[in-house]
């Protein structure tokens, strides 16, 4: 059946920020690591949303605690096999479960066809709404790929052998925190006055008093932001992307002394990779889609690759399979 392009409007509640990966290897799987998938969580909400959907991505989810029916929106960075082919058969099974209210899908230009053309050919029927999202004039352009209210999208063109796409989720600031005690002391009553107050809003008491709801909150709190940028040699567009970010998720395909290798494949070291997450002023670097030769036995292991990326940024860590991180948490 069709897949219809969106125009991009949601709303949502503010949600926490978690990711999980449910893929880290690059071009095929492993005995320990599965090809590219990254889970991002919005408990409050009971929300997910999926970057990339390699092979057998559906049976990482069921080998992880995450609810695959919470699933929202997929972002998809280019067409290549190791982070596509996973998406029809997911697709299907949330049909066949019964279990979406519908799916919101960004990548570029060739995904619909590409989906399309599977459904049809094998007589898959998807019994929910799934609606499609390119991204490419967004991350051309520089405008918001998507603001649902809490939660903004923003991508940029990677340098890779076909289009690619990284993305930014950035949640909005969130009003400081209510001082319960000081409203008690100016005699306000708790109930819906204190909400209005909490989120900023004037009130007009009984007795005539008109009470700020901005003099007894703290602070605006900053909102958190993850950088997913897969797959790419080192480029300035991804630095830019990521500015200030929280959490950088950074393809390290290669080893430093892989350079060679990485430019003609078009594809990041680790060294590569710390130089973004450095230059972008990130908090933190997550390093992914690992090359299968670094495995336990070989010359150079993912701990080589790791050390590699601290000696230039030392808020570094290796990413595996079924890894969660708190974005922004210690």
């Amino acid at each position: 059946m069709p897949i219809p392009d969106q125009p991009v409007r949601h709303r949502g509640d503010a949600p926490a920020v978690q990711v999980t990966f449910l893929g880290t290897s690059s071009g095929v799987p492993t005995r320990s690591r599965n090809v590219s998938a990254v889970a991002l969580r919005l408990p409050q909400r009971a929300e997910l949303w999926l970057f990339d959907c390699g092979e057998a991505t559906q049976h990482q989810f069921l080998r992880s605690d995450l609810r695959v029916s919470q699933l929202r929106r997929i972002f998809v960075t280019h067409m290549h096999g190791d982070h596509v082919y996973g998406l029809p058969g997911l697709l299907a099974t949330l049909g066949l479960a019964g279990a979406s209210p519908g799916i919101d899908l960004y990548g570029p230009d060739p995904l619909r066809d590409y989906l399309e053309g599977v459904m049809r050919t094998t007589s898959t029927r998807i019994s929910y709404p799934l609606r499609s999202h390119r991204v490419r004039a967004a991350a051309t352009s520089g405008a918001l790929l998507l603001d649902d209210g809490d939660l903004t999208v923003r991508c940029t063109p990677l340098n890779h052998r076909v289009p690619a796409y990284a993305y930014r989720v950035d949640q909005k600031p969130k009003p400081g925190r209510f001082d319960v005690e000081k409203a008690k002391e100016l005699g306000i009553p708790p109930g819906p006055i204190y909400a209005a107050l909490k989120a900023g809003q004037s009130v007009t008491l009984e007795d005539g008093r008109v009470i700020r709801g901005e003099a007894l909150c703290g602070p605006e709190q900053p909102g958190k932001s993850l950088v997913y940028c897969t797959d790419t040699v080192f480029c300035e567009a991804a630095v830019e992307l990521a500015r200030g970010a929280d959490l950088l998720i950074h393809e390290s395909t290669f080893a430093h002394g892989e350079a060679e290798m990485a430019y003609q494949r078009q594809h990041s070291t680790s060294t590569m990779a710390a130089q973004t997450a450095a230059e972008a002023g990130v908090k933190q670097l997550a390093l992914t889609h690992l090359s299968p030769r670094y495995v336990a036995g070989n010359p150079l292991t993912p701990d080589d690759l790791l050390a590699e990326a601290r000696t230039i940024f030392p808020a570094t860590v290796m990413a595996k399979d079924f890894l969660t991180l708190e974005v922004g948490g210690a």
